[in-house]
């Protein structure tokens, strides 16, 4: 009677040494199997695109005056104001849901590691919430864009710089939901650090703005007014950041975020 073969020893990576991409697989799996990233990236997708649509189906023909700055693809991605909050405060959640559940010990146990934890784990948000950001940004640009009167001057992705703010703009869903993570792993509380997202996106820009009388010369380099002002339009705003020099900025913000949240991480207990 043969022997039954013996199973092909599978190798294994000492627990405490997992490897970017072993970290980066298990951030897509927690987050994949969380019930929340999925219902607020749905719900993401129908406030851009329904805000789109009624915005657009409710412009009137700009007036004589108004024709050189009338800028429909700034209107038809105002849902970006809001998609914006749900796609931070999903960020935040990501660390805040671990450390209020316990399970960041568990986690921190598998990878000591944490700056590499909190990189695998941007990596992995940023890629879904980018394809999610780009998909609804464009898909609201057409369904807007269908929705327009006939009588009103429709925009068309080949006219100059209204592919670029549809791009932009999704972009920039992504980076708000990892400026939203940086804020998370630094707060380590969901209301704490939701509130601190509400703050720096609608609350201090609009102080700052008010102080100043209005929106520059520091208002224009909180993310809400470089959404609204740099990079979601096709014509130039005065007074306001380039669109590219908004990005960088917003860049900047992300970074931020992202290496006090690091910072902060690796120098506190679980």
């Amino acid at each position: 009677m043969s022997a039954a073969p013996r199973p092909a020893l599978v190798p294994r990576i000492p627990a405490g040494r997992y490897r970017f991409r072993q970290v980066a697989r298990m951030e897509w799996i927690k987050l994949r199997s969380l019930r929340s990233t999925v219902w607020i990236l749905v719900a993401t997708v129908a406030v851009m695109i329904g805000i789109g649509v009624l915005v657009m189906a409710n412009t009137k023909v700009p007036a004589p005056a108004d024709r050189a700055s009338f800028d429909p693809t700034n209107n038809v991605l105002a849902g970006v104001a809001l998609g914006q909050l749900a796609i931070g405060a999903l960020g935040v959640l990501l660390m805040t849901g671990e450390h209020s559940s316990g399970m960041i010990r568990a986690t921190l146990a598998a990878v000591p590691n944490r700056p590499l934890l909190l990189a695998a784990k941007a990596a992995v948000f940023g890629v879904v919430t980018l394809a999610v950001g780009e998909i609804v940004s464009f898909v609201a640009f057409l369904a807007g864009r269908a929705a327009l009167p006939a009588a009103v001057p429709h925009p068309d992705l080949g006219q100059p710089g209204v592919l670029r703010a549809v791009a932009l703009s999704g972009a920039y869903l992504c980076m708000v939901g990892l400026i939203g993570l940086g804020i998370g792993a630094a707060a380590r509380h969901t209301a704490a650090g939701i509130g601190a997202l509400v703050g720096l996106e609608f609350v201090l820009p609009l102080v700052v703005a008010g102080v100043e009388g209005g929106p520059e010369p520091l208002a224009k380099f909180f993310p809400t007014f470089v959404a609204g002002n740099s990079l979601a339009v096709a014509k130039p705003v005065a007074q306001m950041l380039s669109p590219w020099a908004g990005f960088a900025v917003l860049c900047l913000w992300t970074l931020a975020a992202l290496g006090t949240g690091a910072w902060l991480l690796a120098r506190r207990d679980a």
